[in-house]
């Protein structure tokens, strides 16, 4: 009888596998994009990053409320990940439309996005430990945005120190300077483990084929 359940559960999961692996691909595409922007852009001022930031939310968004459309079987993860598409895309539009609002909307709106999502992310994660493939998933991605939330809330928004030193490095490293630094490596480490995660799922999508006596077998 248990190994009947084992083989049942193999196949479901590799159904659920196979259905739901482009979503954290997608999921890492604007990710990437805004992590490389960051990374090759000098200007780190906080209007820009409220931009930045408004951007990938809107398309994260979009990605996820998609996504909540192919976790079959599981309505209460589906409802928790259009949740948190409905939290991107609010937060996404609230940056986009606060542009020119400075350094105390870009840490309101990123620590709120931050807080809400990666709540409800490591609680949809934890919640099905041991019972879906993505549970992993959902638990590590949730942390480290609950992460971004705590470093944005320890960054003093007053920071200000002038760059010296023995490289006699020219400017002043600022509080905007750091988040939207900060912001930028959050994005970098979710895109790798974003795609990571979905082609690991495409590769374990492979079902057990059903012998002639109705046995499953590799």
């Amino acid at each position: 009888m248990s190994d009947s359940v084992d083989d049942a559960t193999t196949v479901d999961d590799a159904t659920r596998r196979a259905r739901y692996w482009p979503v954290p691909v997608l999921r890492a595409v604007p990710a990437a994009v805004v992590a490389l922007v960051i990374t090759f852009s000098s200007n780190h001022a906080a209007g820009y990053g409220l931009l930045l930031f408004g951007a990938y939310a809107v398309v994260e968004g979009i990605v996820l409320a998609v996504g909540s459309r192919r976790l079959d079987g599981d309505a209460r993860s589906a409802r928790s990940t259009l949740a948190q598409a409905v939290v991107a895309l609010v937060a996404g539009v609230a940056a986009l439309v606060l542009n020119g609002a400075g350094l105390p909307a870009f840490i309101t709106i990123v620590v709120a996005f931050a807080v809400l999502t990666g709540a409800l992310e490591l609680t949809q994660g934890l919640r099905v430990r041991g019972r879906s493939p993505f549970s992993r998933d959902w638990t590590t991605v949730g942390g480290l945005t609950l992460l971004l939330a705590i470093a944005f809330l320890l960054t003093p928004p007053d920071y200000s120190k002038e760059l010296g030193g023995i490289d006699n490095a020219q400017g002043t490293l600022d509080a905007p300077i750091i988040l939207v630094g900060l912001f930028g490596a959050y994005l970098a480490v979710a895109a790798v483990f974003h795609v990571i995660a979905g082609l690991s799922h495409k590769w374990g999508t492979a079902a057990p084929v059903a012998a002639p006596d109705g046995a499953p077998h590799a």
